[in-house]
């Protein structure tokens, strides 16, 4: 990822300084076990505890080898002199490079937890601070029922947790590591090794593993990650859509300097969130090469290595930037509670047509006769033809069946918030 979308903690997880650290922390996992298990001499542990990776010398012999393990053992051991014979004592490199990913991702998923529970709190609280600020809800971009700002924010609430859940499972699965050798086999390696290293890095042993650990775990992972994306992707859509001109109910943070165009001075374009939303496709992007990389060749090939040395860091550093301006666009969200109540009121009583259709049933009126009545004093609402509650009030077959109160009452916003607690109380929200 470019560095204009990455946010250092993250960059520092995927950065190869960190990844070569993290081959040396299991190779000395896999020394410190071997010495447990009698092969190779306590005497030898200090040295290797102490190891360090020579950067020059490692580019060096990865230019020459062109193969990054080989390239990182051998540096390795010329440090270590006697010592050095025990690095990568019956190893392949995938029992190296793959656990050690584990161990990244894990370092990955902190900090994208990180991200999910700022975005939560943030949800949160404005949910809770509008939960009665009524507006207009909208189904097919069309003014339907009354709802609150409150409810919409709720929603976030609930399917954030959710990707938090999400993501733990798919934490855990990709808690594995390997170190069973060239086929999975075991045959340079005992099983008893591999558990032993596994509990120190805390890894659970993959259950059968060929050279690597089996792709479906990466792909759950990477596909969990699309679908974080995508919350996000929803949140920055329905701000974009709020923040038009039309419909001004809410806009992004706009600071002191900032210019929205080159050639208008008085845009205030949602620029954050088409962000959010370009960047979601990135990371929905690796879904199909991780999936992809489910499938190789009997015990293993390299076609899927060069995939994951771009998907993964790609889709992790795209997410949690996202995230991130995505928790800062609701930390300075600016919700014109004007607007709401103005648009509430834009489509002239149209949003109680369900109320008063439900109120001429309870009357005796048939459905479809009800139906009908109200429609077509809707339809004539539509064409500009006066407001909804005074064309009901004055039909004769309106009048017949509902009293004046009973029809005021129909047009009561309060009647639409009267449940609004149920998914605060739900979600144990204030």
């Amino acid at each position: 990822m470019i560095p204009r979308y990455s946010e250092p903690e993250m960059a520092r997880v995927w950065s190869e300084d960190n990844k070569l650290q993290t081959w040396l922390r299991v190779e000395i996992a896999v020394a410190e076990a071997w010495a447990e298990l009698g092969v190779i001499p306590e005497a030898a542990l200090p040295a290797i505890r102490a190891a360090t990776l020579d950067t020059a010398r490692f580019a060096q012999l990865e230019a020459e080898t062109h193969h990054d393990m080989i390239a990182f053992v051998r540096t390795v051991a010329e440090r270590l002199g006697d010592a050095g014979r025990f690095i990568h004592l019956g190893l392949t490199s995938s029992d190296v490079l793959d656990t050690a990913l584990a161990l990244q991702m894990r370092e990955a998923v902190a900090l994208l937890d990180g991200d999910l529970v700022r975005l939560e709190d943030v949800a949160a609280e404005l949910a809770v601070r509008y939960k009665y600020t009524p507006m207009v809800g909208r189904t097919h971009g069309v003014h339907a029922e009354p709802t609150t700002f409150g409810h919409k924010l709720a929603g976030w609430v609930a399917v954030l947790r959710r990707d938090r859940e999400r993501l733990a499972r798919a934490a855990d699965e990709m808690a594995y590591g390997k170190i069973s050798g060239a086929v999975g086999t075991h045959a340079n390696v005992p099983a008893e090794l591999e558990e032993r290293v596994c509990a120190r890095l805390g890894l659970k042993p993959e259950p059968v593993s060929t050279q690597i650990v089996p792709r479906d775990r990466h792909a759950d992972f990477v596909t969990t990650l699309a679908l974080i994306a995508a919350t996000a992707e929803n949140i920055a859509t329905e701000i974009r859509h709020l923040q038009r001109t039309e419909v001004w109910e809410v806009a992004e943070p706009f600071e002191r300097g900032q210019q929205g165009s080159s050639a208008m001075p008085h845009k205030r374009n949602p620029e954050l969130c088409e962000r959010i939303c370009g960047l979601a496709r990135v990371v929905r992007a690796a879904v199909i090469p991780a999936l992809e990389d489910v499938t190789l060749w009997h015990e293993r090939d390299i076609s899927h290595s060069s995939v994951e040395r771009v998907i993964l860091p790609d889709a992790c550093l795209a997410l949690d930037y996202l995230l991130r301006k995505l928790a800062y666009v609701l930390e300075g969200l600016e919700v014109h509670e004007d607007r709401m109540r103005a648009n509430l009121e834009a489509s002239r009583g149209l949003i109680y047509s369900g109320r008063a259709l439900l109120a001429l049933v309870e009357a005796g009126m048939s459905r479809s006769e009800a139906y009908d009545l109200v429609q077509g004093h809707a339809l004539a609402v539509w064409r500009g033809e006066g407001d909804l509650k005074s064309r009901l009030a004055a039909d004769p077959r309106v009048r017949e069946r509902l009293p004046p109160t009973e029809l005021e009452a129909v047009f009561d916003l309060q009647h639409h918030l009267r449940q609004i607690e149920v998914p605060f109380a739900r979600l144990g929200l204030g």
